[in-house]
C-alpha cells in the first residue's frame, strides 16, 4: 500500500543535517528533472521576478533567501520538515517504532521541488508549490508527471490519495487508487470540508501506519478504516481509469 500526501505549506525553517545530495534520494529516477528543477528555483530567485512567479507576500520574501541557498543549505529529513495541520494529525515523532517503519515504507509525499519524497529523504526548507509555473519548464505538475509515471507507476499495491488538485494532477494514479474525501455531516446534510479536511487525512494516515493490515483492494480498505474507527463509504470509479473515492464523514 502506498498513501500519497501532499507537503504542508508550514515548513520547519532550518535543517542540521548535511548539505543536500541529490544522490541519496528516494526514486532515483527522479534525480535529473529535480536537477532542472532546482536550478531553476535558484536562478529564479537571483531575479526581481522571483516574488511574483513565486505567489508570496511581502511577509514571505524571506523564502526567497532560502531558496537562493538550496544547494548549501543544512537538511532535515522530510518527516521533520512538513509541520502543517495534516502532518500534525499524522504525528510520525509518536508513533510506535513498528508504525514509523511503516509509515517510512508506505507514504511518499509529494513536492513541486522534488517530485516525491520519503519521508527519511534529507533535503532543505524551501518554497515551491505545484501549482506554480516555473521558468523555463513551465507548469510543475505537467513537467513532473512522466517522470512520476515512470517512477512511481511500477510499484505494487494499492494506492491511498490523500494529495490536494495541484499533486494530483501530477500524477494521476488511476483505477487502483482511492482518493479519500472529508464530508462534514450537519443537521442530515452533508458538505466537502478544506480545512478540517487536512486534520481527518492526518488522522487516517496515521490510522493505516498504526495498522499493520495491507488492504489489497478499495473494498478492503473501506472495511479496514472502518474498523479503525473512521466512519467510511465507498464510492465506484466513476469510469475505467479513474480512481474509487472513499469518504470519510464526520460531525461538525
Amino acid at each position: 500500500m502506498l498513501i500519497l500526501l501532499p507537503p504542508s505549506e508550514g515548513k520547519a525553517s532550518r535543517g542540521d543535517g548535511p548539505v543536500l545530495d541529490l544522490d541519496t534520494l528516494g526514486f532515483p529516477e527522479l534525480t535529473s528533472p529535480r536537477e532542472k528543477v532546482l536550478d531553476a528555483l535558484v536562478t529564479l530567485c537571483h531575479t526581481p521576478d522571483a516574488r511574483a512567479v513565486l505567489g508570496l507576500s511581502e511577509g514571505q520574501l524571506d523564502e526567497i533567501g532560502r531558496n537562493r541557498d538550496l544547494h548549501d543549505a543544512p537538511t532535515l529529513t522530510a518527516a521533520e520538515l512538513y509541520t502543517g495541520v495534516l502532518y500534525d494529525n499524522l504525528g510520525l515523532a509518536t508513533l510506535a517504532p513498528e508504525a514509523r517503519e511503516r509509515a517510512e515504507r508506505r507514504v511518499v509525499v509529494f513536492s513541486g521541488l522534488w517530485g516525491a519524497l520519503r519521508l527519511t529523504d534529507l533535503v532543505p526548507p524551501y518554497r515551491l508549490s505545484m501549482a506554480r509555473a516555473l521558468p523555463p519548464m513551465g507548469g510543475l505538475a505537467a513537467f513532473w508527471r512522466p517522470f512520476l509515471a515512470a517512477a512511481l507507476g511500477p510499484l505494487p499495491g494499492l494506492i491511498v490519495d490523500m494529495r490536494s488538485a495541484p499533486y494530483a494532477q501530477a500524477w494521476p494514479a488511476g483505477e487502483r487508487a482511492v482518493a479519500v474525501r472529508v464530508l462534514k455531516e450537519s443537521a442530515g446534510k452533508r458538505t466537502v470540508v478544506s480545512h478540517m479536511a487536512k486534520a481527518t487525512r492526518g488522522a487516517v494516515a496515521r490510522s493505516l501506519v498504526e495498522d499493520p493490515g495491507e488492504p489489497g483492494d478499495p473494498r478492503e480498505l473501506a472495511e479496514v478504516l472502518t474498523g479503525l474507527g473512521h466512519r467510511a463509504e465507498l464510492h465506484p470509479a466513476p469510469r475505467p481509469g479513474k480512481p474509487w473515492t472513499v469518504d470519510i464523514v464526520i460531525d461538525s
